[in-house]
């Protein structure tokens, strides 16, 4: 808690993402306060691994014996096929000690409050929630935390959860959708998945040119450009540089999209954040934004960055990629420590080819904590020298500065 200008402000929660149990491990080894992860079902990220019963079981206790928490995501929109089947998985959730549940249907709330009403529901940004009157709402019904639609501006939350008695929580960072708070229908047309049933396959990202009725073999780029354009694709989102702008809107938690994103992704991102809330926390007098933030930043896969509605439309191409610009990539994520043995020699467990005479970086927890080295002695799980290794394959490497297990090797593509 801090106090500036006589005013309060406690430090918000740092949500990450957890596609998987490797994820969500990471997410809090890099400084996550709680995450969110979906189940087999009901959740907007059906093409991300996601947890089954027994491993929420799993992640509960684990994250729990950590001091964080755990949220579960049941945000579709159901259709009457889902009701039954969202019942029975709804049982066996309340046999677990989660600290809440996404929703954003009504009809799922309805289930989640008659079967499990010892379960705290947090609302999705899917449900649009815009205004003061409407959080009032969701606080009569029981709501615990609302999750603010992206296309508020920084003001209008701040006026919100000025007006309002319950939690609030706003994404920071990640994909964003040109359609209302993601409710889209263009994918179920173009491709028939459905984004509000958690198969999306983001059509609106996919390159359109224009095409006149007469000359049907000729394309006209809408934008003065050879290769079409991205009328649809939003830039990511990216508030790094709005810490303080954040706090004093008094927002009770900060979330990072990116449940489909590589462990790796969550690690860099995760920290980032962290450090930054954690130093503007400690000396809100004296902070400034450390521009090591962003060019961590940098070093992730993203499109280019903005500030999505926070600080309001700001024009032409605000929101939108420039034609030509999909993914920036320059880093590969070449795998992750998984123990450390004596002599400085990690097990190192490759998600992608790992060659020796490499020039790599090694990230851990901490910004602090990177280094970057050659790797001049690879090794394979039975000691013997090798000059590569493969994705699934363990390596042994001797580092030359102290890491620890969840470690991540890296190196510039």
């Amino acid at each position: 808690m801090i106090n500036l200008n006589n005013t309060s402000y406690k430090k918000p929660e740092l949500v990450a993402p957890a596609g998987d149990m490797e994820k969500l491990k990471t997410a809090i080894e890099y400084g996550a306060d709680a995450v969110y992860a979906g189940g087999e079902g009901f959740n907007l990220r059906m093409g991300a691994t996601n947890l089954t019963v027994e491993e929420i079981k799993e992640a509960t206790s684990w994250v729990h014996n950590r001091g964080k928490k755990i949220y579960v995501t049941l945000n579709i929109f159901a259709r009457n096929y889902h009701v039954s089947g969202l019942r029975s998985y709804v049982k066996k959730l309340a046999e677990i000690p989660i600290d809440a549940v996404i929703i954003a249907d009504p009809g799922v709330f309805l289930t989640v409050k008659e079967i499990a009403p010892h379960i705290p529901i947090h609302l999705s940004t899917q449900a649009n929630t815009t205004n003061s009157k409407s959080v009032e709402f969701w606080h009569k019904q029981g709501i615990k935390r609302v999750v603010l639609a992206r296309e508020l501006t920084l003001g209008e939350i701040k006026e919100i959860t000025t007006n309002s008695a319950i939690e609030t929580e706003v994404f920071v960072h990640g994909a964003m959708c040109m359609s209302y708070s993601g409710r889209c229908l263009l994918s179920g047309f173009m491709a028939n998945r459905h984004a509000n049933l958690g198969d999306c396959s983001h059509s609106c990202r996919w390159q359109y040119s224009l095409k006149e009725e007469k000359r049907p073999d000729e394309t006209y780029p809408i934008v003065e450009d050879e290769s079409g354009t991205f009328i649809l694709s939003s830039k990511d989102l990216c508030m790094i540089q709005h810490i303080p702008e954040l706090v004093h809107a008094g927002v009770s938690a900060l979330k990072i999209e990116g449940r489909m994103k590589s462990p790796y992704y969550v690690a860099a991102v995760t920290r980032v954040y962290r450090e930054a809330l954690d130093r503007y926390f400690a000396d809100p007098v004296g902070y400034v934004c450390d521009q090591r933030w962003l060019s961590e930043l940098q070093k992730v896969s993203h499109r280019e960055y903005g500030t999505g509605f926070f600080f309001g439309n700001q024009g032409y191409n605000s929101q939108t990629t420039h034609p030509g610009n999909i993914y920036i990539k320059e880093y590969d994520y070449l795998g992750m420590i998984n123990n450390v043995l004596s002599d400085g020699v990690a097990e190192v467990l490759a998600k992608n080819s790992i060659t020796g005479n490499t020039p790599v970086e090694i990230i851990g927890r901490h910004l602090s904590e990177d280094f970057s080295q050659v790797l001049l002695d690879l090794r394979n799980e039975h000691n013997e020298p090798i000059k590569a290794a493969s994705a699934g394959q363990k390596v042994l490497v001797k580092l030359s500065s102290p890491v620890h297990k969840y470690f991540m090797l890296r190196k510039c593509g």
